[in-house]
């Protein structure tokens, strides 16, 4: 993966996370930095799962995709804030 691709996903990253993170109702105790680490995993997995699919290279803007993103993100946010609520 080359510089470009790694500063993409980092920013793809940080855009599905707070997306994922509005999703989710109520406060997150979760930081800035799993933010980005959920939105950066949710982002890989949602195209992988999008290309199943074959909804992930269509004309225009790829919706479908940024919605499995976007739910995955939320998913990942959830999960990780039930986590930190426990310890």
């Amino acid at each position: 993966m080359e510089i470009g691709g790694i500063i993409s996903a980092i920013i793809i990253g940080i855009v599905i996370g707070v997306l994922g993170r509005l999703v989710v109702p109520g406060r997150q105790r979760i930081g800035v930095l799993w933010t980005i680490l959920v939105g950066i995993v949710a982002a890989l997995i949602g195209s992988a799962i999008a290309s199943a699919f074959g909804v992930a290279d269509t004309k225009g803007v790829d919706w479908v995709e940024w919605l499995i993103q976007i739910g995955l993100a939320a998913l990942g946010v959830a999960a990780l804030d039930r986590v930190k609520v426990r310890r």
